[in-house]
């Protein structure tokens, strides 16, 4: 049943609805020509700085917001974050005086009255100055403690002289913000795990790690499906909803790490049990092994990250896989094949004389698997503006491969060219051949050569392993162009296969390796 809202949308006194004629609503000024909705979306892509910072993010006290309270030097407030709103006067629709009112103080309470509906951090966020330096009162507004290891610059990814997060809470949510000194991905640069009555909050961004880490004291939170991650310019909000409703005095005790800045590999390895739901062949030997994560996680494995799995097999054996998603490509382009978010694909190959992949094999619906927090070091910032992009692989070196195709046939606007050598012993070993096949007749930006080491007498393709001749025709490097090319297979090949790329020019800053 839907839970409809007693009171009519928008509101009698929202500044959504028209005011009858005679009656005054939020005061709206007529614009000069070039200064509508579109003309400054315009703006602030243009690249100006609207800041006067030259893109740097800083710490705003109370006295220096107060400083910025003219029309030509206008800074104000909205929910701890900091805006230079000067650039923004002109295209105002309520016009200069309603802006000015918010002038040089905190002005969240004027926002909410008139705007509340409006999308500010997107509209403003080219003029994002920084946020509050509230000094911190209490344990629950620490300042961050880190590994002596670390470096002051590294540090400087966070503030260290003020609060590096804040709670903030309602009668059925309980909200965690931890703010930042970088612009952040979409998704996966946060994992929330509620395990045994401790919260852990881990932000990852780049090579650094911040966490949260807090015994919970109070009433229980609802399960995953309630935590949500809102990501911004310098930050992050966790919301978890409370089983019951009511507020809570604290939100938890500080465990070891709690408020801790650490290089990412500095960090021990974090583990949550996970389901096996199901599993699906792909071809005689090779398996899609879908796990669900436990309730309390919320967790997304960016594309060419992978995780490690953990098993007790005769003492400890940890392998890394990388996920897959349930098909190469979404039937729709909002399609998510029924997988819930919660779900994470490992596309396997079980070798009978293994240690790991014969204990996976086994495993029946149900049974759970110790799965970690992704790892890698590949970044999404490697593949902007190319338009070639070259992908060689072996085996089930193919994996992180997939994710990499999915996403630059989908969103990588300057792609051109996305090309697969694909090395197997034989034809029943390629994994996804048909799909492969299907994409390559449907995306012309999409070509896909198979090579097989050990044929059948009717196969007509490339026969036997990779070399200097193969890669000629391959690495094509056109005028004008920016070339990627990314390895991944067994080791002694992705050595070999790295240093015959490096032989047809190709600099370390255009190769990637996966290492598997």
């Amino acid at each position: 049943m839907l839970n409809v809202p007693s009171q009519s949308f928008p509101a009698a006194s929202s500044q959504q609805r028209v005011a009858p004629a005679g009656q005054s609503g939020r005061n709206k000024v007529a614009l000069k020509p070039g200064h509508s909705l579109m003309d400054w979306i315009r703006v602030a892509k243009s690249g100006r700085d609207l800041t006067g910072l030259r893109g740097r993010l800083i710490d705003v006290t109370e006295e220096e917001l107060q400083k910025h309270n003219t029309q030509d030097d206008c800074w104000t407030c909205i929910r701890g974050m900091v805006y230079n709103v000067s650039p923004y006067m002109d295209f105002h629709p309520g016009g200069e005086e309603e802006l000015m009112k918010a002038a040089g103080i905190d002005g969240t309470d004027i926002f909410d009255q008139v705007h509340r509906w409006v999308n500010y951090e997107s509209m403003l966020k080219e003029c994002l100055v920084g946020r509050m330096a509230v000094k911190a009162s209490t344990a629950l507004k620490g300042t961050v403690t880190h590994n002596p290891s670390v470096s002051v610059l590294e540090c400087t990814v966070f503030s260290l002289s003020c609060r590096m997060y804040d709670w903030f809470q309602t009668d059925v949510t309980v909200n965690i913000v931890v703010y930042t000194k970088r612009k952040l991905p979409s998704s996966g640069c946060t994992i929330v795990d509620l395990q045994d009555g401790v919260l852990r909050v881990e932000v990852l961004l780049g090579k650094m790690s911040y966490m949260l880490r807090q015994r919970k004291l109070q009433l229980p939170l609802i399960q995953h499906s309630d935590f949500q991650t809102v990501c911004a310019v310098g930050k992050i909000q966790v919301s978890m909803r409370k089983v019951a409703k009511g507020k809570w005095e604290e939100l938890g005790e500080p465990l070891e790490f709690h408020d801790s800045l650490f290089r990412k590999k500095d960090r021990a390895i974090f583990y949550r049990e996970c389901m096996l739901v199901s599993k699906t062949e792909v071809t005689h030997d090779t398996w899609v092994f879908r796990l669900q994560l436990p309730l309390g996680t919320l967790m997304h494995v960016p594309v060419g990250k992978h995780i490690y799995l953990k098993a007790l097999i005769q003492g400890k054996v940890v392998k890394p896989y990388t996920p897959v998603k349930e098909t190469l490509v979404p039937a729709t382009l909002d399609s998510t094949q029924g997988a819930a978010a919660t779900d994470i694909f490992l596309m396997i190959k079980v070798y009978p004389d293994g240690v790991l992949t014969p204990h996976l094999n086994n495993l029946n619906i149900g049974d759970h698997l110790s799965v970690s927090s992704p790892d890698g070091l590949f970044s999404l910032r490697l593949l902007r503006e190319v338009t070639h992009l070259y992908l060689l692989a072996a085996g089930t070196g193919f994996t992180p491969m997939a994710r990499v195709i999915r996403l630059a046939l989908q969103d990588l606007g300057s792609l051109r060219k996305t090309k697969l050598m694909f090395f197997n012993r034989q034809e029943r070993d390629i994994l996804w051949h048909s799909e492969l096949n299907g994409l390559a007749a449907k995306d012309e930006r999409f070509q896909v050569e198979y090579i097989l080491s050990e044929p059948c007498d009717g196969w007509t393709g490339r026969k036997g392993r990779v070399e200097a001749s193969m890669l000629t025709d391959f690495l094509v490097r056109p005028e004008g162009s920016k070339v990627f090319v990314c390895v991944c297979g067994p080791s002694a090949f992705t050595e070999l296969t790295v240093g015959l790329v490096r032989q047809h020019c190709f600099s370390e800053e255009e190769i990637h390796a996966f290492q598997g």
